[in-house]
């Protein structure tokens, strides 16, 4: 579905990505994992359009999509849930909802999805009409995983959605997202808690200053040494 190759970003004269390449097949979970700083959000920010590459092609469904606005990648399928929740604290649950699906015009698909985050997330249709900002960091991430699949994506983009949350609440976001999964969504996650991420990945990637430095299953990743050692605290 999703495919980077030889990806070269900078911001001035930092050189962030430094020819990255990464497949994420239909149907998948596909995971990236490293440490803050590594270069993991400049590559999500430059598939969904708010960064531009200087160098290397990002092809999604076959069609090479490098370097257009976001609003025109959030049009073709890709859906991004931001690291931070980034939801709009005055608005309503059910407006902040509604803000992901500005661009659709099918009314009847629209309700059906708004049901389906609604039944996803109990604790949000029971809220539906509270401001955003007085909801809990747990409720406000579950907010802001709705607002994206409200778009009606193929392929949901997240940015630590595990991040500030208690682990009772890291546990029920990743079984949601095993969840959204099952119902046949494309996932790309990048994620700190990596013990957590590659249990749910199908395949996963390993990103060091800019660059990729490992590549394997999820299962395989969770079993190297090297892994073990740097990000499992083993």
């Amino acid at each position: 579905m999703l495919k980077l190759q030889d990806l070269h970003v900078y911001y001035g004269g930092i050189h962030a990505l430094k020819g990255v390449s990464i497949d994420v097949p239909e149907g998948s979970i596909v995971t990236l994992i490293g440490a803050n700083g590594a270069g993991k959000s400049t590559m999500l920010k430059t598939i969904t359009g708010l960064v531009r590459p200087r160098k290397g092609t990002i092809t999604l469904n076959d069609e090479e999509i490098t370097g257009q606005p976001a609003h025109r990648i959030v049009s073709k399928g890709v859906a991004m849930v931001p690291e931070g929740r980034r939801i709009f604290r005055n608005l309503t649950v059910y407006e902040n909802l509604m803000m992901g699906a500005y661009p659709r015009t099918d009314r009847n698909g629209i309700k059906e999805d708004l049901e389906r985050v609604f039944s996803l997330f109990p604790r949000l249709k029971e809220r539906r009409n509270q401001k955003g900002g007085t909801l809990s960091g747990g409720e406000q991430q579950m907010l802001a995983i709705g607002r994206g699949l409200m778009s009606s994506p193929s392929l949901l983009a997240l940015d630590e959605p595990s991040l500030g949350l208690a682990p009772v609440l890291v546990q029920e976001v990743f079984q949601i997202l095993k969840q959204i999964h099952e119902q046949g969504k494309t996932i790309l996650l990048i994620e700190q808690n990596a013990k957590a991420a590659l249990q749910l990945a199908d395949r996963a990637y390993v990103m060091e200053t800019g660059r990729i430095t490992m590549q394997g299953t999820g299962r395989e990743l969770l079993e190297n040494e090297l892994v073990r050692k740097a990000y499992l605290g083993e």
